[in-house]
């Protein structure tokens, strides 16, 4: 406000008339608009009720498949645990000090070769002293052998009592018994002066040795990691796996079977065979543990022991087995279950027991006698008892089945 003007004391004042004509037409808009509004949701309301009655007077339509029966075989795989056919480990049976060894890791060995030789001259001594001892009582006991049979032959004459003829006759046996024992503590030192030599007991490869030339052994220490050498029979393999209950019937003994490296040698396939199996569940896992032999004879595809893979098994069933679609199957609390349509055109859902997954279909063990109307992809808008319209799924190439409508609109989204 610019210096020197002044607000005017006297304003004109407006006219009560035109207050209220004001206030008339914004009370008349409030209502215009309030009656507006009440109308359109009025007839929003009573379109979206008309809408729901006519959605209860309309049946669902589901889209329903038969089951299939099929022969079909399948691979089978599961993970596959590699051993060697054979494989030990050689501990010291006898105490010294390592005096050599022939062979070390991934040496080859044949059945007898001497691995290691253990110096032990104690035990060398001991059996020396212990041969000598016998020589010493096979000469009492010759002794003890003639006195005997010279005073038995003074029997006849009387030239010896009785009691004399039993004490020499005690004294050869107690020489007789002491040449027995010191002739088994000779076979038990020779034993221990045996094990101073490693023999290989199989053919192999050696896979640990764990102890230099000097080394103190001692014929008790057999804790893990001790021993003085671990060899494996690697030309063939033993390959164990575990078979799930729903199958261990299906994999039959002497059948053959495939090894899987894909890390290791991808796109090849080793051929062996079913050999044995613990022939009863493990009650924890409810699997059965089966054993598969393999050669492992080729150079350019040698496996080591302890490595994983995967055991493909080509499983033929007897009998023809059912297929549904997998959208078919419902994963509720009380088990698996399909649904079906009855003959009065009602949901019922049905208990099953699912098999091999193929991916797109599934098969069913049980619960289905295969002539079923199943709902091929059920939604959460069903519910046991509802009446529906079916409509049979078309196959490829088919225009879609429309009797089961009965010349009734249907929703677009079945389910």
């Amino acid at each position: 406000m610019k210096s020197g003007e002044e607000i005017p004391k006297k304003l004109p004042k407006v006219a009560k008339k035109t207050l209220r004509l004001i206030a008339i037409c914004v009370i008349a808009a409030m209502a215009a608009l309030f009656i507006l509004g009440f109308w359109v949701r009025h007839e929003r309301v009573r379109k979206r009720e008309k809408m729901a009655e006519e959605i209860r007077d309309q049946k669902l339509v589901v889209q329903v498949v038969r089951p299939k029966a099929t022969q079909q075989s399948f691979g089978l795989t599961l993970p596959a645990d590699i051993r060697a056919f054979a494989a030990t480990a050689l501990y010291a049976r006898t105490n010294g000090y390592l005096a050599s060894w022939i062979v070390d890791i991934n040496d080859r060995v044949k059945k007898g070769d001497i691995m290691a030789v253990i110096s032990a001259p104690d035990t060398d001594a001991d059996l020396e002293q212990a041969k000598a001892n016998l020589n010493q009582q096979q000469t009492n006991y010759q002794l003890a052998d003639t006195t005997a049979e010279r005073y038995q032959g003074l029997v006849p004459i009387q030239g010896v009592t009785q009691q004399q003829l039993d004490q020499f006759d005690s004294a050869r046996k107690q020489a007789k018994a002491g040449v027995g024992s010191l002739a088994a503590s000779v076979d038990r030192l020779k034993a221990l002066v045996g094990f101073e030599k490693i023999i290989a007991p199989f053919d192999g490869v050696v896979t640990a040795r764990n102890y230099d030339v000097g080394a103190l052994i001692s014929a008790t220490s057999t804790a893990l990691g001790q021993e003085l050498f671990d060899v494996a029979e690697d030309d063939q393999l033993r390959v164990f796996v575990n078979i799930p209950q729903s199958y261990s019937q299906l994999v039959k003994y002497g059948q053959d079977v495939e090894l899987v490296l894909a890390r290791n040698f991808p796109g090849h396939r080793f051929k062996g065979l079913v050999k044995r199996s613990a022939g009863s569940l493990d009650p924890v896992t409810r699997t059965l543990h089966t054993e598969l032999d393999f050669r492992n004879d080729d150079a350019a595809h040698h496996i080591y022991p302890g490595m994983y893979g995967e055991a493909v098994f080509d499983i033929h069933r007897d009998k023809p087995v059912l297929t549904v679609p997998t959208s078919a199957l419902l994963f509720e609390s009380d088990g698996k279950q399909v649904a079906i349509v009855d003959a009065n055109n009602k949901i019922h859902f049905q208990k099953v027991v699912p098999g091999n997954d193929f991916g797109t279909e599934i098969e069913i063990l049980d619960g289905l006698k295969g002539d079923e109307r199943v709902v091929s992809n059920p939604g959460e808008q069903l519910t046991e008892g509802i009446p529906v319209m079916p409509e049979a799924e078309k196959e490829d190439g088919e225009a879609p089945d429309n009797k089961g409508k009965q010349g009734q609109d249907s929703p677009k989204d079945s389910h």
